[in-house]
């Protein structure tokens, strides 16, 4: 099986493949049948009182998942949502931790009450993510608040859970830990036009360096985060944890356009109406990428349950370039918790 990273880029011609994607392509849903039964088995998810992250909760409980865990900000509203959960299977264990995607400590404590509390960790979502219409930073880090939660957070998440992950894996004696880390094929459409800028990541914080575009700054945040994820995933024993990426494609009825107001809110509500998969599909495709592929999925992108190209950038000269300075810059602003230092024990 060919990895993402060699494979030939998507085609130029991205209306094709929307087309595709959104009304040609049909998502299974998941059944015991093709991935099994997952008794005794322990998930987090992230983002789970909403949308795609609690319909994949909900897919995964109705395999026979044994211990759930909802991580959300609002633990009120993960409250409610496992109150629902329960109804696909009344025998789980659903448990709801607070984490605060904007905040660097809140991340922090969540990763200390898994290793503390959690005896096994099988399946980790990672789907928590949002995609603001205005500018707004974030008061603790100063960065974007797209750029914080998308990249700079899922990237510090996923890594110190790394070492707690092969940890616990082995203690159960059973396959790799997985990680689904959820992207977006809009990454391949953003123009990325502060590519060149030095320092790159704080050029995003100021709209002076960088004009505000809602649309291209969700890409580019998923953009940044596929760069990093690829080259971490380097470092990282498929045979201790599977990392990879989904794209669960355009679905309706989630909140990442939830802040459009007016003609604005209007066009993509119908736009969402019209080419949007149900949020039921959608969450099939994270099913999907933590069940349905072995280690051959390890650092790629799925998209329509297969493993596919990275956005186009990543190919080019001056994808090479800006990966080398995502990675340098990331790991620097994480460099309070340790980031290089944990996922170079992971070799």
């Amino acid at each position: 099986m060919v990895a993402s990273k060699d494979m030939p880029p998507l085609p130029n011609n991205f209306g094709k493949v929307f087309w595709n994607n959104q009304f040609k392509v049909k998502i299974e849903l998941p059944t015991p049948r093709k991935f099994g039964n997952l008794k005794g088995k322990t998930a987090i998810v992230t983002g789970a009182n909403t949308s795609l992250g609690f319909e994949s909760a909900r897919q995964l409980l109705e395999l026979g998942l044994s211990h759930l865990v909802v991580a959300v900000r609002s633990t009120s509203k993960g409250k409610d949502a496992a109150a629902k959960l329960r109804e696909a299977n009344s025998t789980a264990t659903i448990d709801v931790w607070a984490l605060d995607m904007e905040s660097y400590d809140s991340i922090q404590a969540f990763v200390r009450k898994c290793d503390i509390e959690l005896s096994r960790i099988d399946y980790t979502v990672l789907n928590a993510g949002l995609s603001p219409m205005a500018f707004n930073t974030v008061p603790s880090t100063g960065h974007e608040k797209t750029i914080q939660v998308n990249h700079l957070s899922t990237c510090l998440l996923t890594i110190l859970l790394l070492p707690i992950l092969k940890v616990k894996a082995r203690a159960v004696g059973g396959s790799p830990a997985r990680i689904t880390v959820v992207n977006s094929v809009t990454a391949h459409l953003c123009k990325f036009p502060n590519r060149n800028q030095r320092p790159l990541l704080p050029s995003f914080d100021d709209t002076k360096i960088t004009p505000w575009n809602a649309e291209e700054r969700y890409g580019v945040s998923k953009l940044l985060a596929q760069l990093f994820l690829v080259e971490l995933a380097g470092y990282v024993n498929s045979n201790e944890v599977v990392i990879n990426m989904v794209d669960p494609g355009l679905t309706k009825g989630t909140s990442l356009s939830r802040d459009a107001k007016g003609a604005v809110g209007a066009v993509a509500k119908a736009f969402f109406a019209i080419a949007g998969r149900t949020a039921e599909r959608g969450a099939a495709t994270y099913v999907d990428a933590l069940l349905g592929h072995g280690k051959e999925s390890h650092e790629c992108f799925i998209m329509n349950t297969e493993i596919s190209p990275l956005a186009t950038f990543f190919y080019t000269e001056d994808g090479k370039t800006a990966t080398r300075q995502v990675w340098e810059e990331t790991l620097k602003e994480l460099s309070f918790a340790d980031a290089e230092e944990i996922f170079a024990s992971m070799k």
